[in-house]
């Protein structure tokens, strides 16, 4: 691995994200010199984002408050050719292909009445019992995950779900799109193996299967241990005609009894959970009812077979118990199958969650108190575009660590906060493409005394329509 002091590892590092800046500025239709320093603000502030107004008093931010706002109401980033420039970038591999991980993360706006297109979002409490719906914006995230431990991943892609939006067609139109801009950039080519996709139990894996079988995917979902596959069908029996049989003996997860003999298995040793066993059921397949997600389906429901694997480790951290882990892969056919490679790159999923921690308490993802959805989507993408600064800068970043941090070595081993303390000190080797203000007065604003007449109107929460089975939310759920 090179390291920082490699003068042509460095030029490289410095081109490639000197090249970024300056393709993210050209992605800004509409204000973007101020939104190019809101950026900069982010990345140069000395500590984490807490309020939008304080970062008109970074060093780099030349424009005044009143400015900040004006980009963030005003201005346009075309998003298509952003998240195309996001693709072109090289990416991590996991095993020697490219695998992603989709996931949602909410932005809690629960007093913002006059907030749009806001829906009840599932937050997860402290302690057992204690999750519960708060209204706000839920963003779908689409990254490449590292093949190691890491701190970082490479984002690719944000969705906010509405209110109108059925979940799972959210994300296979979004696992869609970024498949062909990867493919369109020569990330992804015929001969490669196909984007693994890693999800947890909060999507319809045989769905999201049935929605993509026509591209180069391969799904790896966790599910529920009280799920039921079904084994391939037989031949009818008996010499009496009638329809075969679609279905086979089924496979009850949270009954041992009804496990078949394993059609593959594997065991390894890890170093977080000690030896993990894992057994693998080729060719299982739900069996699809006529309501939910299926419930407009025309014809008879497919068959889409795959594959179940149990994980069963010898430990877990905290001293836990550890309990079977349920997975299932859309590939069938469990020959190519790498069992280990298929279990460590769900325990790699769990990365992004350091994204999002990344983004809600440094970056300041959440913080803002914005009115409009569309709004809150081009913070979201300028987010992102200071993150990928974070992740284009591992290898030119000082390590500016405190007295009581430990020492890195390796550079790929700095987390984000601590290359975004450097940041500044690489900043003036680096393109800076946004002009300076010019000198002007500030408005009058509204004569003092008068009374705004132009109240910004109520909306509602929850779901306008019936998406997938899902029923439509007026009120939370009762607890």
């Amino acid at each position: 691995m090179t390291s920082v002091s490699d003068p042509d590892a460095r030029v490289e590092a410095i081109g490639v994200l000197s090249r970024f800046r300056t393709e993210f500025f050209g992605c800004l239709d509409a204000r973007a010199d101020g939104l190019f320093e809101v950026v900069e603000a982010m990345l140069c502030l000395d500590g984490p984002v807490v309020s939008v107004p304080e970062l008109s008093l970074a060093s780099v931010h030349r424009r005044g408050h009143g400015g900040l706002y004006d980009a963030l109401a005003s201005g346009k980033l075309n998003v298509a050719r952003f998240t195309a420039v996001l693709a072109g970038l090289e990416l991590p591999r996991f095993g020697g292909r490219i695998t992603l991980a989709v996931d949602v993360s909410p932005w809690l706006r629960p007093d913002a009445e006059c907030c749009d297109e806001r829906m009840f979002c599932h937050v997860h409490g402290r302690g057992r019992g204690n999750a519960q719906m708060v209204p706000g914006w839920p963003y779908s995230f689409v990254v490449a995950l590292e093949p190691g431990a890491s701190s970082f991943t490479a984002l690719l892609d944000a969705v906010r779900i509405g209110p109108d939006d059925d979940g799972t067609e959210v994300t296979a139109a979004q696992i869609r799109a970024v498949v062909q801009r990867l493919r369109a950039a020569g990330q992804h080519t015929d001969a490669d193996r196909p984007v693994l996709v890693v999800t947890d139990s909060g999507y319809d894996g045989t769905r999201l299967a049935f929605l993509l079988a026509d591209l180069p995917v391969e799904l790896l979902v966790r599910v529920r241990s009280d799920r039921v596959y079904c084994a391939p069908a037989g031949a009818r029996k008996g010499e009496r005609p009638g329809r075969q049989p679609r279905h086979g003996p089924r496979m009850k997860l949270n009954d041992c009894s009804t496990w078949p003999v394993p059609d593959a298995s594997a065991r390894i040793d890890t170093a977080r959970y000690g030896a993990a066993q894992i057994d693998a059921f080729a060719r299982r397949h739900q069996r699809l009812a006529g309501d939910g997600a299926w419930a407009g389906h025309v014809g008879e429901y497919p068959i889409i077979a795959g594959t179940v694997l149990r994980v069963q480790v010898d430990r877990l951290p905290g001293d836990r118990a550890p309990k079977p882990l349920w997975l299932w892969s859309s590939a069938a056919d469990i020959s190519g199958l790498s069992l280990a490679g298929l279990f460590f790159a769900f325990c790699r999923r769990f990365d992004i969650e350091h994204t999002f921690r990344m983004w809600k308490q440094t970056l300041g993802w959440t913080r803002p108190r914005i009115r409009t959805a569309a709004a809150a989507d081009l913070w979201t993408f300028l987010v992102i575009a200071a993150y990928t600064q974070l992740r284009l800068a591992r290898r030119l970043a000082a390590d500016l660590r405190r007295g009581w941090e430990r020492p890195v070595a390796d550079p790929d081993r700095l987390t984000p906060t601590r290359i975004r303390r450097g940041f500044r000190r690489l900043r003036p080797i680096l393109p800076h493409p946004a002009r300076p203000p010019k000198a002007n007065r500030p408005g009058p604003g509204r004569p003092k005394g008068s009374k705004n007449k132009n109240r910004a109107p109520r909306h509602d929460v929850g779901k306008r329509t019936k998406t997938s089975g899902e029923t439509t939310a007026a009120a939370p759920p009762p607890p």
